[in-house]
């Protein structure tokens, strides 16, 4: 007999289970191969890549959920994948009610098989249980209103508490659930989308309405039933702590609750190990305390709950009392007790800011104030950094209203005393810390933080009480020094250091505008206290101790109040020769920083220290030799700070200063000019010797000569700086004037060898840019004796090798020199100017090769322009048409229009090729033919150039470009750039009618106005009487727009 055939129903359902078979094991594949470190790189992106379009599929979730059901127990990876892809199609493909339905039975009766009182499968690890409770808390934002109001009702009989069956995983999961509920509707610290904002406060408004009452009592329930299983405890504690935010807190502040809550709060621990559950509790209890609600009702809840007494028990508990000071210490406890003590001050001063409360609620709210203030100061200055930041917001806020409230009650001002003496203790160093310890950076940084918060603090305090502020600072430093001239040495290096601080930030309160005296009258009592401190700090030998962070201190203090010493220069000599003696200190540290500091306070006090520089000068000149160091290839390439950078190269740079010192010193007004020479030759000398001797190596391409050399060029130019800041131009009161000739010659042999290293050694990017540093330093020095060297600079600076960064950067430096000597600069000029724009185009000329060199690029062009301008506006424009470079300048104007044309990057370039065409047109267009008025008249006669032919010059190829830009699509209506480059337009085709008239109107009539079919009439109106060429150009946007609609 034949074999009988089989339904075809039947062969469909086996067809798709075999599909689906198929499908699942593919999702296993590829999940499998994620996951193993050994897969090929090339795998591994294509299961990423199939895994990725799979989750995007409308109708993989189907799959992703049965696979997440039927493989219960198998892969974890493979089941977490699975339950992301469910969550993405409930978050983003808006599934219809019958799809989300489905889910919801199918993973309900997945959690009554897993979860229930009878369960029929092991529970899953914690992450999927969350992950399990996230995509059931998705479902619940979208059922619970409509189709799913059992939900809560639902997981409450899984965990067994309505048949009064032990459940703990059932109990767990549904905490679970209720926590994700809470982070997904009501977390304050996640943005949401408007729509998402005004459904989560609908569910909320349901919550309270249908089931929170259920959920509150669950919570009592449980922490009575399970009251030996710190686990679901912890769990409750947590999410009573995420619920009371938005619920009826009569829910939660009632006897019965309070009577399981108060207790956890102060159980007492078992050893002197960390308790969560406590620590739950509190974090609960601090949640509790600080729900928003009317001040009067905070006052009476603080009352209420009795926290005074709460937070008095548990700092008075072994963890924070007995323990303190000791490897057994809480800092967890501590902590959380410092967050409730700081939850509460801040309502209390909340409720205190509030003007409406009744006498009784503030009467209360201070004695809370009196009450809690000492549990404030405790946590303040506990070890703990962390314990201490956690109470500075509420101490934050409490001296702001104190500071708010002007003439201050005595209840009130009795407090600042102990405030600002905690302030200045927890400023101290602690006993164990370990400064300059490069184990320890971190720790010093949060430190100098902290510090920083503290010094806010402080200010406030002295804006509230400027006589209590000064008052204890003052006696502060003043019993410091007294200790010192007792200890000596022996003296603890983290008191002096705290005194020094505040001295240095006392400045703030005796300074505030960076001077002391005002017309030599006293600018107040902290100005008088402060030359005080620092008459005590010079005498008492402070710079002669040892430790770094004192000698750092010092110096600091004597540099930031350099204004001390100028009324008080019997000062100066001690602390000169604390400074001589510090710089050679063997601390790199103390010695790199003395090094910096020792030039701002010598540059700050030229006048004061000119009669004993020659001492000075010999007695740091063993500091002067360089010694270049070429980096490792091992060198550390990690950004870091000044202070903890103590490579080669740094130590150069710190270098740098003692040569730029030495010129601030030699150079007083009151220093013979020989002399000043002298210095000048005693430390050029050296350096010139030097750079003869590795010269030669240079040249053959050692690199550490050559940085040698380079390091040669760098201290010449700081030298010149130290002698004289000015630069060509500048009228600046501030800078120090040129120097006499004697000297001016000894840096004009210092010009000649720099020339000649950087002839030789021109390839090395590395010596021009030190040679262009030495160059625009020696501007101050040499005045116009620079001019005759210009061609050999140029030569050197703008070599084949310079980058478009390097030509763009030596253009600023020129335009600054043909400002300041514009009466001098003609002839030489005159002579360069032809080469210097053949190495300009060939680096406009070169296409950009990525984003970097764009970056050069664009800024070449804008220095190029400026470089221009700056000729045309100095009266220098003869020599863009001399003999000598009239060849050039046609390919100038080409140059320039096509910057104006190119609108592909930043407009910039653009809109300031346009300024230099008008400007080109006003010079040599010739007098005015036409003018621009409200009520113009007709053109006087035809055009008469500086130039025969320019007028035809501007018309066929000014205005053209005009036109071409206007056109391009790249120009924008809207944009803020594109409307300044249409007013540069405006101003450039006005300017063009001023100097052509009439043959301008007939190109306009003949060839523009049908080209881009405008009335004429009106364009000719806006063009002649706009007097503001930004009338003008809003004709022209109007027109642009119309064009674009």
């Amino acid at each position: 007999m034949e074999a009988q055939s089989k339904p075809l129903l039947a062969i469909k359902a086996d067809s798709a289970v075999w599909i689906a078979d198929k499908l699942f094991t593919k999702i296993e594949n590829a999940v499998g191969i994620l996951g193993n470190p050994y897969s090929d790189q090339s795998l591994k992106q294509q299961a990423h890549d199939y895994l990725h379009q799979l989750r995007a599929d409308p109708s993989a979730w189907q799959t992703c959920i049965n696979l997440f059901v039927r493989n219960a127990g198998s892969d974890d990876v493979l089941r977490l994948f699975c339950l992301e892809a469910v969550n993405y199609a409930v978050h983003t493909q808006s599934l219809d009610q019958a799809s989300l339905t489905y889910l919801k039975d199918l993973l309900l009766d997945y959690v009554q098989q897993v979860y229930g009182p009878e369960p029929q499968r092991a529970p899953d690890p914690p992450s999927l249980q969350n992950k399990v409770a996230q995509t059931l808390t998705y479902l619940f934002v979208f059922l619970y209103q409509n189709g799913w109001q059992s939900f809560l009702d639902d997981f409450l009989n899984i965990s067994g508490l309505p048949s009064n069956k032990d459940n703990v995983n059932g109990v767990i999961f549904y905490l679970r659930i209720l926590s994700s509920i809470h982070d997904e509707i009501a977390d304050m610290l996640l943005a949401r989308q408007n729509g998402e904002a005004k459904r989560n406060t609908e569910l909320k408004d349901q919550l309270r309405a249908q089931d929170v009452y259920k959920v509150a009592d669950s919570w009592k329930q449980l922490l009575v039933k399970y009251n030996n299983n710190d686990a679901v405890v912890e769990l409750v504690l947590k999410v009573i702590a995420k619920w009371v935010s938005w619920m009826d807190i009569s829910l939660v502040v009632s006897q019965d609750m309070l009577s399981l809550l108060i207790p956890l709060v102060g159980r007492p621990t078992q050893g002197s190990g960390e308790d969560k559950v406590r620590d739950s509790a509190i974090e609960t209890l601090t949640q509790i305390v600080g729900k928003k609600m009317r001040p009067q009702d905070k006052v009476e809840m603080i009352s209420f709950l009795n926290l005074r007494e709460i937070a008095s028990q548990l700092i008075a508990s072994p963890a924070l009392g007995e323990y303190k000071g000791t490897s057994n210490y809480d800092t967890d406890l501590g902590e959380a007790v410092a967050s409730l003590v700081n939850v509460v001050i801040a309502d209390i001063v909340r409720a205190l800011e509030d003007s409406s409360i009744t006498s009784e609620t503030r009467n209360a709210a201070n004695q809370h104030l009196n009450a809690f203030l000492p549990f404030l100061l405790r946590f303040f200055t506990d070890d703990y950094d962390e314990i201490c930041s956690s109470v500075i917001p509420a101490l934050t806020d409490l001296l702001t209203f104190l500071r708010k409230l002007g003439q201050l009650p005595q209840e009130y001002s009795q407090m600042l005393s102990p405030i600002l003496d905690a302030i200045i203790r927890k400023m101290r160093y602690d006993e164990d810390a370990n400064w300059g310890n490069e184990d320890e950076q971190t720790d010093e940084a949060e430190f100098q933080e902290l510090r920083r918060k503290l010094q806010n603090l402080q200010k406030t305090i002295a804006a509230i009480d400027q006589s209590l502020y000064m008052e204890t600072l003052s006696n502060l430093m003043s019993s410091t020094f007294q200790t010192l001239e007792q200890q000596g040495s022996q003296m603890d290096w983290r008191d002096l250091d705290l005194a020094l601080y505040e001295m240095y930030v006392f400045g703030e309160l005796a300074l505030p505008n960076h001077g002391l005296h005002t017309k030599n009258q006293p600018s107040g009592e902290a100005s008088e206290r402060l030359v005080v401190m620092i008459r005590k700090m010079v005498e008492s030998g402070v710079a002669n101790l040892e430790h770094p962070a004192i000698l750092l201190q010092y110096m600091e203090i004597c540099v930031r109040y350099c204004v001390v010493f100028e009324n008080h220069q019997d000062y100066i000599p001690a602390v000169l020769e604390s400074f001589v003696r510090l710089v050679h200190h063997d601390h790199v540290r103390i010695k790199t920083r003395s090094w910096y500091l020792f030039h701002r306070f010598i540059k700050h006090l030229r006048a004061q220290v000119g009669t004993v520089a020659e001492t000075v000068i010999q007695s740091i000149g063993d500091l002067l030799p360089i010694k270049a160091e070429v980096p490792g290839e091992d060198a550390d390439d990690d950004m870091s700070s000044d202070e903890s950078d103590h490579s080669a190269d740094a130590l150069f740079t710190s270098q740098l200063y003692l040569f730029e010192a030495i010129g601030c010193m030699a150079s007083t007004s009151g220093t013979p000019a020989e002399k000043q020479a002298m210095y000048a030759r005693s430390v050029i000398d050296p350096l010139f010797s030097d750079m003869e001797a590795h010269l030669p190596r240079a040249k053959a391409g050692d690199a550490q000569a050559t940085l040698q050399i380079h390091h040669i060029i760098m201290a010449l130019g700081v030298l010149a700086h130290g002698f004289s800041d000015w630069t060509p131009g500048s009228t600046a009161s501030q800078q120090h004037a040129r120097p006499d000739e004697a000297v001016s010659a000894e840096f004009s042999r210092a010009a000649e060898a720099i020339l000649y290293a950087l002839k030789e050694l021109s390839s090395w990017s590395d010596i021009r840019l030190a040679c262009r540093s030495a160059f625009s330093r020696l501007l101050g020095v040499l005045g116009s004796a620079v001019l005759p060297q210009l061609p050999q600079w140029i030569e050197g600076l703008l070599s084949q090798n310079s980058s478009k960064d390097e030509i763009a950067m030596f253009l600023r430096l020129l335009d600054q020199i043909v400002f300041g000597f514009k009466s001098e600069i003609f002839d030489v000029l005159n002579m360069l100017l032809t080469p210097l724009l053949e190495r300009i185009f060939t680096g406009l000329s070169e296409p950009p090769v990525g984003t970097d060199d764009e970056v050069q690029q664009g800024e070449l062009r804008r220095e190029y322009l400026s470089f221009i301008q700056i000729i045309l506006n100095n009266n220098l424009d003869g020599v863009l048409i001399s003999e000598a470079n009239q060849g050039s300048f046609e390919k100038v104007v080409a140059t320039i229009v096509d910057i104006a044309r190119d609108l592909e990057a930043h407009l910039g370039p653009s809109r300031l090729a346009f300024t230099v065409m008008t400007r080109i047109s006003a010079i040599w267009g010739g007098p005015d033919v036409a003018t621009i008025a409200q009520n113009p008249t007709a053109p006087i006669g035809p055009p008469t150039p500086a130039i025969p032919g320019f007028d035809h010059f501007m018309i066929s190829r000014f205005h053209a470009i005009c036109w071409e830009v206007l056109r391009n699509p790249n120009l924008k209506t809207r944009d803020a750039q594109s409307k300044q480059l249409v007013v540069e337009i405006a101003g450039l085709e006005q300017m063009i009618y001023t100097k052509t008239g009439d043959v301008f109107i007939q190109q306009l009539q003949n060839e523009l106005f049908p080209s881009i079919g405008v009335n004429g009439d009106d364009f000719l109106r806006a063009l002649t009487t706009n007097t503001d060429k930004k009338g003008f150009s809003n004709y022209l946007l109007e027109l642009l727009k119309s064009w674009q609609q």
